[in-house]
């Protein structure tokens, strides 16, 4: 089944790789979508693919990249709208 995930990560998640890392490991799950840093320090994901990738991406997103400092993760989760092709980081 295949849905979409609209994660926002909170804490100590930017200047650490996390939008690095959330590609790389999106990428190996065969997800679609993007991560980009917010305005305010959080770090956004938004992400399309089957329910069992994306859960692995969130489990992941909750504890980030080795110097990070996950505090908390909000998700919302929607149908896809099959928007993307690949995995990006935007700036």
């Amino acid at each position: 089944m295949s849905q979409r995930m609209h994660i926002r990560v909170r804490g100590r998640v930017q200047g650490v790789s996390f939008r690095a890392y959330t590609q790389q490991v999106a990428a190996s799950l065969g997800v679609r979508g993007y991560v980009r840093n917010l305005a305010n320090g959080d770090v956004e994901i938004v992400a399309e693919g089957e329910t069992q990738q994306l859960e692995r991406l969130l489990a992941w997103a909750r504890r980030g990249p080795p110097a990070a400092e996950v505090e908390e993760v909000q998700v919302e989760r929607s149908e896809p709208t099959n928007a993307f092709r690949d995995f990006a980081i935007r700036y």
